[in-house]
């Protein structure tokens, strides 16, 4: 299967190879927001890599700031402070759920169970876990950390931003935050499981399952779910 140029219902499907600056994604999808919301512009779902940047949510803490040795930049979504940057891959998911079940909590696992249907296809075993936010699996040393991390804002019904999920990082740069406010649990990524995954690959992978992605959107959360906003 190739990646298609568009995606089920006309929702635009951007790639971007080169690495797109965080000021410019979030000045972007808040354009296309509004345009979503106004019946303007289609919906997009954009898979992109930024430079090193420590990201603020709404809720974040100073004191969770530890070494801010990249730029610093307020997100404007839900949750805490979060890392982005080369090697992992970032899905920024602009959608109108008045087309679409109204239910913010469903869009939110939705966007979980897309996550951990495709890490099932490289053999890793993301989860769910209670009280935490994020896609959680076992790391090498047998604990919990942390592979991807989700956070969400919707306006007037429509989304923006979305998840990134850690491909090859370097995950040193994540200790100049405390990563989502969470302090037991460390982060991981595909590479430190063993697993050799480009973009190119990740993306398919991803891909191949967004109609399933897409066809949750139409039912409500199957579980209660305590957060619409997360990091």
């Amino acid at each position: 299967m190739t990646i298609p140029p568009s995606l089920p219902g006309d929702i635009e499907l951007r790639l971007s190879s080169g690495p797109v600056p965080y000021r410019d994604a979030l000045e972007e999808m808040a354009a296309r927001n509004a345009g979503i919301a106004a019946g303007q512009a289609r919906e997009l779902i954009w898979l992109l890599e930024h430079p090193p940047v420590y990201t603020a949510g709404t809720s974040a803490q100073t004191a969770e700031l530890l070494h801010p040795r990249f730029e610093v930049v307020e997100a404007g979504r839900g949750g805490r402070y979060t890392y982005h940057g080369p090697g992992q891959r970032v899905c920024y998911v602009l959608l109108d759920l008045r087309k679409r079940a109204r239910d913010a909590r469903g869009f939110v696992h939705a966007l979980e169970g897309w996550v951990i249907e495709t890490l099932r296809d490289f053999g890793v075993k993301g989860f769910r876990a209670e009280g935490r936010i994020g896609i959680w699996t076992t790391d090498i040393d047998g604990r919990e950390a942390k592979i991807g991390a989700i956070g969400v804002r919707i306006r007037k019904w429509v989304t923006m931003h979305g998840f990134a999920v850690n491909i090859r990082p370097d995950l040193s740069h994540f200790a100049g935050i405390v990563p989502c406010g969470i302090e037991e649990f460390g982060v991981t990524s595909l590479a430190r499981l063993g697993h050799d995954v480009d973009f190119a690959t990740w993306d398919q992978a991803l891909l191949n399952r967004s109609a399933s992605f897409l066809a949750a959107l139409e039912r409500p959360c199957p579980t209660p779910i305590s957060r619409t906003e997360t990091a």
